[in-house]
């Protein structure tokens, strides 16, 4: 099977390069905005260009759309390189599908698509959004690109399109951090640790388990939309008990909003059913990970 990845150079592309690798059955390429180390199977391409088809090698079975703007500060601050990048390339990934006959798209989308008001209680693949309810730009351009990708599917029925939902993800990184890696690194750095509420809660998801997700969902025929979530709803409590247990270290945590927590549950019960999909990595296991991480890039 021969796989293009858009957007390698991604905390996730990177991620999901890594884990195809077990598959030598798998060829893998793919392109990102900048590659500083060039190949055959890995090239600098952009998204936004309409002839970003003209790229793309021959025989693709099946494009994984990654690449996006994908922080909603950068979104609002840009909107034009938002909606640009995000819907615009989008369709120009859909463009390249069509014009080389490549059977099946996965696309990389996210829950912020479900609205706050109606997040808090287990919702599912089958809400029907109601776009006037975003408030991000990021998830709006989301929702925007897979109305195309519906659209496309139902007036090409002979490719395969997966919109995936990813949750929210951490893992071993420097940077655009989730509030996992963040609160880990105040407890490790500091003596106090803010937040708004200690039961502010996610269904976090560690970037392995993501990839996994990925990979099997490109078994997936027709149209699918699905959740990739952490398998138990953390709160922001958890993530300080456990992380303090393995730093051996006691904080003093300041709530700002102690009354009202943030809470979004959102079920991955069509990722269970469809593909089998169920997190293997536990918190703990993700935030040990994490701290030798850390530990090394002090070295």
């Amino acid at each position: 099977m021969n796989i293009f990845i858009t957007g390698v150079n991604s905390f996730v592309g990177k991620a999901l390069i890594s884990a195809l690798k077990k598959y030598p059955l798998i060829k893998i390429y793919g392109c990102d905005l900048k590659i500083k180390k060039k190949s055959n199977n890995f090239f600098s391409a952009d998204i936004r260009n309409k002839n970003f088809f003209k790229k793309i090698p021959e025989n693709i079975e099946t494009i994984i759309h990654l690449a996006a703007i994908s922080r909603d500060s950068d979104c609002s601050n840009d909107l034009v390189n938002c909606y640009l990048t995000n819907v615009v390339g989008t369709l120009n990934v859909i463009e390249a599908a069509k014009k080389l006959n490549i059977k099946k798209i996965i696309f990389a989308s996210t829950e912020w698509v479900y609205p706050d008001i109606l997040a808090k209680n287990l919702i599912n693949e089958k809400l029907n959004i109601s776009y006037s309810l975003l408030k991000s730009d990021y998830a709006k351009s989301k929702l925007i690109s897979e109305t195309h990708l519906k659209d496309f599917y139902e007036s090409n029925k002979y490719h395969d399109v997966s919109i995936i939902r990813f949750g929210i993800i951490y893992g071993n990184r420097n940077s655009n951090w989730s509030a996992v890696e963040s609160i880990f690194n105040n407890i490790k750095n500091k003596k106090i640790v803010n937040i708004g509420s200690l039961k502010t809660s996610r269904r976090f998801i560690h970037v392995k388990d993501i990839c996994e997700g990925i990979i099997k969902s490109i078994k997936l025929k027709k149209f699918n939309i699905i959740n990739l979530q952490g398998e138990e709803l953390i709160a922001l409590k958890k993530i300080i008990s456990i992380s303090q247990l393995i730093l051996k270290k006691k904080v003093l945590v300041a709530e700002s909003n102690k009354k009202n927590p943030s809470i979004r549950n959102i079920s991955s019960y069509n990722s269970k059913k469809k593909i089998n999909f169920r997190p293997k990595i536990s918190l703990k296991e993700g935030l040990t990970n994490l701290n030798d991480f850390f530990n090394k890039q002090k070295k």
